[in-house]
């Protein structure tokens, strides 16, 4: 399993060969010597050594990269995966040229960045929350430290902070460029009240409008509420006729409301990846969403994490994967002792993750290539696959 990660491991550019890796890891076994008791009495035990200082030993050729993650918490179990999966990534390329140090959010995020910066990292991976990210910022904007943060959050990014996680507009934008290719012209929406709602409809107006297209009618529900949901589908019908409609929520909300909106063709969002939920609902055959390609997550990336750690990653634990590997990629022109070129970040031709292409643009906001998924009977079937590189 660990092999077959040679085809993805080792972030590139997707017009540059990859990275040779190592063979396959063994795993690594400390012997200690056999002690002989003596027959004579024993000498006196060795002195103390001296308590030890706050930083890390100096590094000299390799880079020190601070990966910020919750490790205890309602959001240990997505931190520990992501902090597992960045350990994967080292061991999987056998890097020798950075150096990656964990440090704990889920006791304060600013005291965790202070510690990062104070023990001299050149490049903060996470965190993981967007509510940490402002905070993280600030300590690191102090120290001139970028921060690629794995929050899903466009509005985050800017200054130092280069926003890495599965932005929701994206995969709405790309959904709507499908139905709009298979004919679809009048568009519609269903949109929870709240944040994620708001985000939802303006990326839902922009990506209509980018493709031609028209927004006939929107209507918002209260997502904790069955009867508000019913309501809006309700609501939405009296817009007049629409080819297609999205339900900016989860696939449980597509459920509810999908036998309420006539033949429209269901659009749904980044939420309905991985959930069964789809799959087997009738009145969803047919529904289309967008979503990161799961080829090499579940193999080999999920069976050799599996077999390291004993339970299946959380599938958010590729942005460490992937977060390490770009930093391997980037080392290559990053002299050590040096600030982390960001000017690197932004290569029109992208890189190759587990998760696929993805580049930074000058908004600081990756981008993805995502494949377009289809519920058919009961199965989840690729119609769009996610382009292999940018330009596609």
């Amino acid at each position: 399993m660990i092999n077959s990660l040679r085809a993805v491991v080792g972030i590139l550019r997707a017009k540059t060969p990859a990275l040779r890796l190592a063979p396959q890891l063994a795993a690594l076994i400390l012997l200690a010597g056999c002690a002989v008791i003596p027959k004579a009495p024993p000498p006196p035990p060795p002195p103390s050594p001296p308590p030890p200082t706050a930083a890390l030993p100096a590094d000299v050729q390799r880079h020190r990269v601070a990966l910020l993650v919750p490790m205890a918490g309602p959001n240990a179990g997505a931190g520990e995966s992501l902090a597992n999966a960045a350990t994967m990534a080292i061991l999987d390329t056998n890097a020798d040229t950075i150096r990656i140090t964990t440090y704990d959010t889920s006791a304060g995020a600013p005291a965790a960045a202070a510690k990062a910066v104070a023990d001299g990292n050149q490049l903060i991976l996470g965190p993981l929350l967007g509510d940490d990210v402002l905070s993280v910022a600030q300590t690191a904007r102090a120290a001139h430290i970028p921060v690629i943060a794995f929050a899903n959050d466009a509005d985050l990014a800017g200054g130092n902070v280069f926003v890495m996680g599965n932005i929701p507009d994206q995969a709405i934008a790309r959904v709507v460029a499908h139905a709009r290719g298979r004919g679809a012209s009048r568009f519609a929406a269903l949109i929870p009240v709240g944040t994620y709602g708001e985000r939802a409809s303006a990326a839902m107006l922009a990506a209509v409008r980018a493709q031609g297209g028209t927004v006939v009618g929107m209507e918002s529900f209260d997502r904790t509420s069955r009867a508000s949901i019913a309501a809006a589908a309700q609501r939405l019908r009296r817009h007049g006729a629409f080819d297609a409609v999205l339900i900016a929520d989860s696939a449980r909300v597509g459920a509810v409301a999908a036998p309420l909106l006539g033949r429209a063709h269901i659009l749904g969002t980044e939420l309905w990846s991985g959930d069964a939920l789809v799959a087997h609902t009738p009145s969803l055959n047919g529904a289309t969403f967008a979503a990161l390609s799961d080829t090499r997550f579940h193999h080999p990336f999920a069976d050799s994490y599996k077999t390291r750690y004993g339970t299946m990653p959380y599938r958010i634990s590729t942005l460490g994967y992937d977060g390490v590997l770009l930093t391997l990629r980037i080392a290559r022109e990053w002299a050590p002792g040096t600030p982390f070129p960001t000017a690197s970040l932004y290569d029109h031709g992208g890189f190759i993750g587990l998760d696929g292409a993805f580049r930074f643009r000058s908004t600081d906001v990756i981008e993805r290539a995502l494949e377009v998924r289809e519920a058919r009977d009961g199965s989840i079937a690729v119609v769009s696959p996610a382009p292999g590189r940018f330009g596609e």
